[in-house]
């Protein structure tokens, strides 16, 4: 590994990575999700939190789709509407769970004041391009649409997702507008993976960084759009390579210094810019890709105070 400005915050977590990681089979990524799967462990449960796992009916002519609500404790008994975060998770579209996002999930109920939906979208490569993609937006919908039963104020809907989920909630923001519901008030893009054609200065620049690098993303590209692939990428895949980005919400998009998405991430702030669109960006300085498992690091501890109070603002939920 090259020899990069990393805060010394995160030092002990890098010498526990891996020098190399290998995507480059089903049954290698298989074998991965297995470990991170037990990484994660039993997840604790807040007292102030409710959660609630159900099954809904998939994308037409595809499985049912998971998904996990949150609900704060304090509002259970209230008749109030909530706002809701719609969160979709990482993992380079072949990796992530409803697991993996649990604590995050928690913290943003009970701190921001909302309702939050986690889904559990197909991985490629078993399920390529646009397999996650429709579970997303299905679960969206029933969200939606079952708002009054959930308690959920359906004009505070806002979409969240980290790394590829970022770039799946970016693609589902796009889908939701082009076929004309659900409406969305904010889209929240943390370290997006957004453009398979990797020919960002980062992206050509970040080739051995920890936890995330080109290898990775060459891999991760090619198993998402599937060995089939021919012609054009759709910008609902790759939200980067979207030519109109009107009429889309209010968007925040975080970058890490040392990530090789980071410019994609820039690029697609500055695109909603142009298209006139409410973007807040934020760069981190010393952080890499996923830098952020380190929840005690001051750049970690600052990304989701800013978090948590951006979201407030925006769903009105208070300071």
């Amino acid at each position: 590994m090259s020899s990069y400005d990393i805060d010394d915050d995160f030092k002990e977590f890098l010498d526990l990575l891996p020098t190399k990681t290998d995507y480059s089979t089903v049954e290698k990524i298989q074998k991965i999700r297995l470990l991170r799967a037990e990484a994660v462990g039993e997840i604790q449960d807040r007292d102030d939190i409710e959660k609630e796992d159900r099954t809904i009916a998939g994308p037409e002519g595809a499985p049912d789709v998971s998904i996990r609500i949150y609900r704060p404790v304090s509002a259970a008994d209230k008749k109030e509407q909530l706002a809701c975060v719609f969160e979709i998770h990482g993992g380079g579209f072949i990796f992530g769970s409803i697991d993996q996002m649990d604590l995050w999930c928690q913290r943003i109920a009970a701190d921001v004041g909302c309702m939050v939906v986690s889904v559990e979208s197909r991985l490629a490569p078993e399920n390529p391009f646009p397999a996650g993609l429709e579970d997303c937006y299905t679960a969206l919908c029933w969200t939606a649409d079952q708002a009054a039963e959930l308690g959920i104020d359906p004009g505070r809907i806002a979409i969240s997702g980290h790394s590829a989920g970022a770039g799946l909630a970016a693609g589902t923001a796009l889908l939701a507008r082009d076929r004309g519901a659900p409406a969305l008030c904010f889209q929240l893009l943390e370290i997006p993976e957004l453009d398979d054609r990797l020919e960002t200065a980062s992206m050509k620049m970040f080739t051995d960084t920890p936890l995330w690098n080109l290898p990775n993303a060459e891999w991760s590209w090619r198993h998402y759009l599937g060995p089939d692939h021919e012609g054009e990428v759709s910008p609902y895949a790759a939200p980067a390579r979207a030519t109109d980005l009107s009429n889309l919400p209010p968007a925040y998009i975080s970058t890490m210094e040392f990530d090789p998405l980071r410019d994609e991430g820039i690029l697609y702030a500055m695109a909603l810019m142009h298209a006139g669109i409410s973007v807040e960006l934020h760069s981190y300085a010393g952080t890499f890709h996923g830098s952020s498992q380190v929840p005690g690091a001051e750049a970690s501890r600052r990304n989701l105070t800013e978090t948590i109070g951006l979201l407030r603002r925006r769903l009105g939920t208070g300071e």
